[in-house]
This record gives C-alpha cells, structure tokens and sequence, in this order.
C-alpha cells in the first residue's frame, strides 16, 4: 500500500509567518517558499539545467478533507492525485510535490493534465497564457513513518512546504510543494 512520504502539521498559513506554529523557515529558503513564479524553471536554472521528475503515485482518489476546502469540493468528490520528487543536479531529491486535480478541471482543452507522465506540472501551467495563481500559503510538515521509500531514507523528519491553488480556464487545481533536506540552495529564485 503505498504512503505519502510527508503530511501537513495543522493548516496551512498566508503571512505573517508568526502563525506557523510559533516557527519560521530557515531564511535561505524563505525565497524559495514565496517565489511566485515557475518552482520548475527556478530548479532547473539552479541545477543548471539538470532536472528530472520521479513519479512516486498517481490516481484517482478522495483527496484530503483540507485539500476539499481548499478547492471548494464535496465530501465525495475524485481528483487526480499525483505524488512525485523533483531531482536538480543531485541523485537526492530536492522537492515532493503533490498534485490535485478535481475531475471537472480535466475537462475539455485540460484534458492534456491527465497523461503528464514524467513531465513537470509546473511547465505546463505557467506554459499557459490564461493561469491564474492564488495565494501562495505555507505549513511545516512531518515525515510520515509509514512511509519506506529508499529516496528519502535520509530526509529529515520535518520539512517546510507552500501551496497554491492555481486556476486553469477558471478550473481548479492544487499544489503543494515540500523543499526536503537534500535541497541547500545558496541562491534565491531568479524572478
């Protein structure tokens, strides 16, 4: 049975950072956590151009009661969820990223969302003239024991994420984004 490697501590919070459970990310990566632009181009450019995705689940599912609200679902409602790790120019994973996309978002011209393959999420959507992204909102999360990927045998037990909702021909869809240990930059973004 598969587990998501890492789950959410409580909600998820806009600024101030004050509220997030009395603790602030580390400011190397305080960029990289309200960097409003392509997290895809932004890791590619610092892994000068090395990058790749690794697919660790992918299917239709309930997604997660604070997910629903974010994305304004029923309490029965599918989407597709999609859990990967996003590699720079290192053989450790810099970022887990998890995905959800409502069924009606892939409808009509974003039909194309549901065979991305090893493709970047994030490419495609900022790829699109007609993306609108919302508040970019963060949270601490917590390694889940339950789960035994090799990959993140050496993550650290809790690690800083963001999340948006972004909207694809008025559509929906919802991404969170972790920055695990093995992700040192020591550089911001580039806008």
């Amino acid at each position: 049975m598969y587990h998501s490697p890492f789950e959410a501590i409580g909600d998820w919070h806009p600024q101030p950072l004050e509220s997030l459970h009395g603790q602030t990310p580390p400011e190397r990566l305080l960029p990289w956590l309200l960097h409003p632009g392509s997290l895809t181009a932004a890791l590619k450019r610092l892994g000068e151009g090395t990058f790749r995705v690794q697919i660790l689940n992918q299917g239709w599912q309930t997604p997660r009661p604070e997910e629903r609200r974010a994305l304004n679902l029923k309490d029965r409602s599918r989407a597709l969820v999609r859990e990967v790790l996003l590699y720079g120019n290192s053989e450790q994973p810099w970022v887990y990223a998890r995905s959800v996309l409502p069924e009606r978002t892939l409808t009509g011209k974003s039909r194309y969302l549901r065979g991305l393959d090893n493709r970047p999420l994030g490419e495609l959507l900022f790829s699109q003239p007609d993306i609108r992204r919302g508040p970019i909102v963060l949270n601490r999360l917590e390694r889940n024991p339950h789960c035994a990927r090799a990959e993140l045998s050496d993550s650290a037990p809790h690690a800083w994420g963001r999340r948006s909702t972004f909207w694809l021909q008025d559509k929906p869809l919802l991404v969170a984004e972790t920055f695990l240990s093995g992700f040192n930059p020591h550089t911001p973004p580039m806008a």
